[in-house]
């Protein structure tokens, strides 16, 4: 039986603040400025999910939520929060955690493919306009139904070549395919690639049932996306977690209200995500939001003020706490007033005034009650953890990382059988076409030669007959010697032509396409 979650206490009475399990996949929302305590919120909810059997996925933009793996301690400032709070000692315990790591370092390597990923994701990371976001889209069709799979960066490399070197072929299919975007997409790839994307696309692919997880004891697994690094690209720091919130979406099965939820996510600096959001792309994420809380998932967009969050799926997010804002300008004074609009009135609170007004660890606070209404807005000290606060050493780190039970899984990436080995499968047989062209070429040569010299007798006669013997047209096996000095000579002209074919052929095949 799932138990209500401690999350805070009223500052004055010190009721309990409950956030309830089965009310917590309607979402929700933890804003304030830098150095509020966001951090340690987001902490406390997730340890008290994780306690209740709900796994948790947090990204960890910072490396504080690290010491959610690792029993808190007490100490002078711990012990006057507590006392502050008419509160004893928590029974201090860390939370079973698994770490993932986009490239590989802090964490379990975690990948998705090109194909997964898809054309309208891929095309926000790339920062594609509509026109080349649209010859991407004919890409991965003409993949599609060619059957080449397009699992890595350099399988999509060498898609967009291919596309582009037989565009005329696909034109009446397919439409248009404009080299000059061909060109553009290329050259985004690449600035991707020397990010470090090519480390996230590839396989083997995430297994949504490894975020899904309880430990031994029966709490829920807490993963944490180590996301500093990946924090210096935050267009794919959304994407990212846009994409994995899609996967969430589309693979889970409906569940209805569930008496707890399958899995809580947590959408740290959600502002990325809706920054220079193209409206199909917002129109997808408003209904995910929307509906995958039927498949037993909660959302929780972590910010700095709730205008960061589309209308749309801030009117979705029913749990709420808002730590301080700060109103130095009239916009964000502007602001404040938007964020105290957003919750329920408590007559004998001034919401707007109090907002900045909040000291660090304390907050507004509104969880929605047993029948789904959202509570009255109160005023609010956080609980401490009983976790440790702040970041684990890289020995710590170590040692969880070598103890999850995906350890191995994720760590040797796989390169099997896709675009790019089918397509310069297809590159490296060419010469044996090139070969014929040159066969061809000889005989015309030779035949042009006869014709200055006269064809049938003397040296023309010795020349056409030789050239029969070389490419195997004549009847005869035998040949005279004046026979052999002119198959000699169309060897040496076949040979220079051959390799000047060769060279041509092969720098247009490959000239533009070395593997990377």
């Amino acid at each position: 039986m799932a138990q209500p979650m401690l999350i805070a206490k009223e500052t004055t009475s010190k009721d309990d603040l409950l956030l309830l399990p089965g009310l917590t996949n309607r979402h929700g929302l933890v804003a304030g400025a830098t150095g509020t305590g966001k951090t340690v919120t987001l902490q406390v909810i997730a340890e008290a999910l994780s306690r209740n059997g709900v796994p948790v996925f947090a990204a960890d933009v910072k490396g504080d939520l690290s010491g959610i793996s690792q029993p808190g301690q007490n100490s002078p400032k711990f012990a006057q929060r507590l006392k502050t709070m008419g509160m004893d000692a928590p029974a201090f315990a860390g939370c079973p955690v698994t770490f993932w790591d986009v490239f590989g370092e802090q964490g379990h390597p975690v990948r998705a493919t090109v194909s997964e990923m898809g054309p309208l994701l891929l095309g926000r990371i790339l920062n594609l306009n509509d026109t080349q976001a649209g010859v991407l889209t004919l890409v991965f069709k003409i993949a599609d139904d060619e059957g080449l799979l397009l699992l890595d960066l350099k399988d999509l490399r060498t898609m967009l070549q291919h596309a582009g070197d037989n565009a005329a072929q696909y034109k009446t299919q397919y439409g248009n395919i404009s080299a000059a975007s061909i060109g553009a997409i290329q050259r985004n790839l690449i600035a991707l690639e020397q990010q470090g994307g090519d480390k996230f696309f590839g396989e083997p692919a995430l297994n949504i049932d490894d975020l899904l997880q309880t430990g031994p004891n029966g709490h829920g697994v807490v993963n944490i996306l180590t996301a500093d690094k990946l924090m210096q690209s935050p267009q794919l720091y959304a994407t990212f977690l846009l994409w994995l919130l899609t996967e969430l979406f589309e693979r889970l099965p409906e569940v209805g209200d569930p008496e707890k939820p399958k899995l809580v996510f947590f959408f740290d600096e959600a502002h990325l995500l809706f920054n220079d959001l193209p409206s199909s792309l917002g129109a997808r994420i408003e209904q995910v939001v929307r509906l995958i809380r039927s498949k037993g998932i909660g959302v929780y967009f972590v910010t700095q003020n709730p205008n960061d969050v589309s209308q749309v799926v801030l009117s979705q997010l029913g749990n709420r706490v808002q730590h301080a804002l700060r109103a130095f300008t009239p916009a964000d004074q502007k602001g404040v007033k938007a964020a105290a609009d957003t919750f329920r009135t408590n007559p004998k609170l001034d919401t707007a005034n109090v907002i900045t007004q909040l000291a660090v660890g304390e907050a507004l606070v509104s969880f929605l009650d047993e029948g789904g209404t959202p509570g009255i807005v109160q005023r609010a000290l956080v609980c401490p953890p009983a976790s440790q606060i702040g970041p684990i050493t890289p020995e710590q780190r170590k040692q969880v990382i070598a103890s999850s039970p995906v350890a191995g899984v994720y760590e040797k990436a796989v390169d099997r059988e896709s675009a790019y080995e089918r397509l310069t499968g297809k590159a490296q047989q060419s010469p044996t076409d090139t070969q014929m062209q040159q066969r061809e070429k000889v005989q015309t040569q030779a035949q042009t030669t006869m014709q200055q010299q006269g064809t049938g007798s003397g040296m023309g006669g010795m020349l056409n007959e030789a050239m029969g013997a070389l490419f195997g047209s004549g009847s005869s096996r035998r040949i005279s010697p004046g026979q052999a000095m002119v198959n000699s000579a169309a060897r040496a002209i076949g040979s220079q032509v051959g390799r000047d074919l060769i060279r041509g052929a092969l720098g247009t095949l490959l000239g533009g396409s070395k593997r990377r």
